[in-house]
């Protein structure tokens, strides 16, 4: 709401406010009068944007905004090939093309514009040819490799793949390929097929005897499919398999000669109980024995292999024990390509004491880059090959993923919590824009402030988090409170763009986001605190942080909300299981019954390890004790909203079914919403718009029907 200024300046004694004195209403004098009209311009005044013409977000936006990803600098340096991901809502789908930044980011050009996607941008080595990935129509069904020739022409598509294409890299001499090829279904019928008489096949029987069986976004897991590493020939189109193994292998990389190929496999007698890779080499050509250069208890990461220019090291990042692979914070390591030594990590980086990701070697090979995430923070970094401390390259807060280098120079994906992520270049310590997708979109809007905060948690332990205020906040006032839990548990909120918390914050909410222990970002033992003891810490961290936004005055303590997805909506349900000052809260693709989902999602490994089978006392006593908000469902008395993907096989809609019939039973508003086909992340458009809506319009029902005096009505 605004406050109604028009008609002050018109007021003569006949309209002028007045007060009441023995019962009469009388003339305010014209002193207090003044005072009045000169408070009143003021607070209107304060509530105004900082620049004229700017608005508040719309939920009309989000179709306006458009992702990027994917960055990778062409051989020269001189081009940053990128994808831009934009809303199709007329087909409500999210449409991919492929475009191209200059690195002076004096010329950006859409590169395909095809109704289907395209994606996975590279640059053939000798700089003549952008390649991408897409499944527009061709000579063969399903994703291939397409090129485009820089000399100019339309994309030609190059491979004739039968089985499912899941990565690729060039040779260095530009004459091949590796692919990373799944095997075709065999259970599948082609598009139109029918049985006898025109009628659709019946399906055949869905066969588990798989340890673990089931994968969000890939379905049921079945024997007898894998995944190989293939050598396609270009000038040849001559398709060959790498090795002769019958394991899964994937994140194939080329030694710099193009004489040998490192990738990742898992030769455990069964892979499913054992999720663990080691790095393999074998020679560049069709038949090669491969050769084991870390052992199995290296449990090497899923990233990228980089190799030194000289072909004698493999820089990788390395997983902890599997118990604790839910809390896993890679590490920095080497490994001699020829496996003549144990891997060793970079003691460096492990006095860090911080995750690590995208590891890569410079180009004289005398340092290794990496990202850190730190604090809020992602930040790219340098350490020597032969030792010494470790580099900051920028300065925090930032965070920047993604990076890609070549002829000296490196870009990256950046954003803040004001700007979209955009490509941008890293010069020295500073970054500058490469491309604009959203800055005009931008340009209209009136953003929420964000600031980061700290507390104290129950035992002591310091928390940190981020504060994002409502469009228009007036300092000193309080308003109500969002709290808004983000999944992993071992992610982090950072300083990037939310188009959820700024749409909060549009709405007149202040919206707080806190690191939980279980977040990465402050080392091991913040994230391992957790450890088979869920709801615990988590709860206590939460509820420091709405203590710390009550007691600085932002947050009202009559109205608070709370919300996440995945294990957010599992902390939302632990947090109004134990605390009853929340007045609303949505709780997405959680659970709280957690012996019920043991053998149903896709957590086995976990629930084994770190817990133990139900059947073992011991276990059967953790997963009763933190199994509280379903078994104890009568402490809740906040009004929640439940909401799932009809296919999530990483946390089964089951969980919040449970909680919503718990709820519904107990005689506690509820409500559940199910989205039809979709996964553990909602993708269709007018899906994910629709969970926005719902998330407000019940925010708003709860939490906005009465303003106490010593509240704020803020600007929406």
């Amino acid at each position: 709401m605004y406050a109604d200024c028009s008609r002050i300046h018109q007021f003569g004694d006949s309209q002028a406010p007045r007060f009441r004195r023995e019962g009469k209403l009388l003339p305010m004098p014209m002193s207090k009068r003044i005072v009045l009209v000169v408070a009143l311009l003021l607070a209107a005044w304060v509530s105004l944007p900082a620049q004229s013409g700017l608005r508040p977000l719309k939920l009309d936006d989000l179709a306006r905004m458009r992702e990027i990803s994917d960055p990778q600098l062409s051989p020269d340096g001189k081009w940053v090939a990128y994808v831009v991901s934009a809303v199709d809502v007329k087909e409500d789908k999210t449409s991919t093309d492929i475009w191209m930044v200059s690195f002076d980011g004096t010329a950006d050009r859409q590169l395909t514009s095809s109704p289907d996607n395209e994606s996975s941008p590279r640059w053939s080595p000798d700089g003549r040819y952008l390649s991408f990935t897409s499944s527009r129509p061709g000579p063969a069904r399903g994703s291939q490799v397409w090129l485009l020739d820089r000399e100019g022409g339309e994309a030609t598509q190059l491979t004739d793949i039968k089985g499912r294409l899941q990565g690729y890299e060039w040779s260095p001499d530009s004459r091949r390929l590796a692919l990373v090829v799944g095997d075709p279904d065999p259970e599948a019928e082609p598009s139109g097929a029918s049985g006898d008489g025109g009628k659709p096949r019946v399906p055949k029987p869905i066969v588990i005897d798989r340890y673990k069986y089931k994968q969000d976004g890939q379905g049921y897991l079945l024997s007898g499919r894998h995944a190989y590493v293939y050598l396609f020939d270009i000038a040849m189109k001559k398709l060959d398999r790498l090795t002769a193994g019958k394991w899964d292998e994937t994140s194939p990389s080329w030694s710099p000669d193009g004489t040998r190929l490192a990738f990742l496999s898992n030769h455990s007698a069964d892979p499913d109980r054992e999720p663990s890779s080691q790095i393999f080499v074998a020679d560049a050509r069709a038949g090669s024995a491969e050769k084991a250069v870390t052992p199995v208890t290296s449990r090497a990461g899923r990233s990228r292999l980089d190799w030194s220019p000289d072909g004698k090291w493999i820089v990788f990042l390395e997983g902890d024990d599997k118990k604790y692979g839910a809390y896993n914070m890679e590490h920095l390591a080497l490994v001699s390509s020829d496996g003549s030594g144990a891997p060793q990590r970079v003691k460096a980086v492990e006095a860090l004491d911080r995750g690590v990701s995208a590891p890569h070697f410079a180009a004289d090979g005398s340092s290794i880059s990496f990202v850190v995430t730190d604090d809020r923070s992602a930040y790219p970094t340098r350490v020597g090959v032969s030792g010494g401390t470790v580099e900051r390259l920028l300065s925090p807060p930032v965070v920047v993923s993604s990076l890609t280098s070549a002829a000296g120079r490196t870009a990256a994906l950046s954003g803040s919590a004001r700007k979209h992520t955009e490509v941008h270049a890293i010069e020295g310590r500073t970054l500058r824009q490469l491309t604009h997708q959203n800055d005009a979109l931008f340009a209209e809007l009136e953003l929420g402030s964000t600031e980061e905060v700290s507390f104290t948690s129950k035992d002591g332990t310091e928390v940190h988090g981020l504060l994002t205020k409502p469009v228009g906040y007036v300092p000193g006032t309080k308003v109500p409170l969002l709290v808004r839990i983000h999944g992993g548990p071992n992610s982090q909120d950072g300083h990037t763009f939310s188009f959820e918390r700024q749409w909060f914050a549009a709405s007149g909410y202040a919206v707080l986001a806190v690191n939980y222990r279980g977040s990465a970002g402050r080392g091991l033992k913040f994230s391992r605190a957790i450890f088979a003891d869920w709801g615990h810490y988590e709860v206590d961290d939460l509820r420091a942080g709405v203590d710390h936004a009550i007691k600085i005055g932002v947050a009202d303590p009559n109205r608070l909300g709370v919300g996440g997805w995945s294990y957010g909506g599992i902390l939302t349900d632990y947090l109004i299981a134990s605390d009853q000052r929340f007045k609303a809260a949505t709780s997405g693709a959680g659970t709280a019954f957690t012996v019920a989902f043991y053998g149903t999602d896709q957590y086995i490994i976990q629930y084994d390890y770190e817990i133990g089978p139900p059947w073992n006392a011991q276990a059967w006593e953790t997963y009763q004790k933190i199994s509280y908000p379903f078994l104890h469902a009568d402490r809740i008395k906040t009004p929640t909203l439940f909401l799932g993907g009809e296919r999530d096989f990483n946390v089964p809609v089951q969980g919040g079914q449970q909680m919503y019939q718990a709820l519904r039973s107990l005689g506690v508003d509820t409500q559940l919403v199910i989205y039809p086909n979709e996964n553990h992340g909602i993708s269709r458009p007018s899906y994910v718009r629709d969970r926005l809506e719902r998330y407000l319009a019940w925010y708003d029902k709860y939490l906005k029907k009465a303003v106490t005096s010593t509240s704020i009505v803020v600007r929406r």
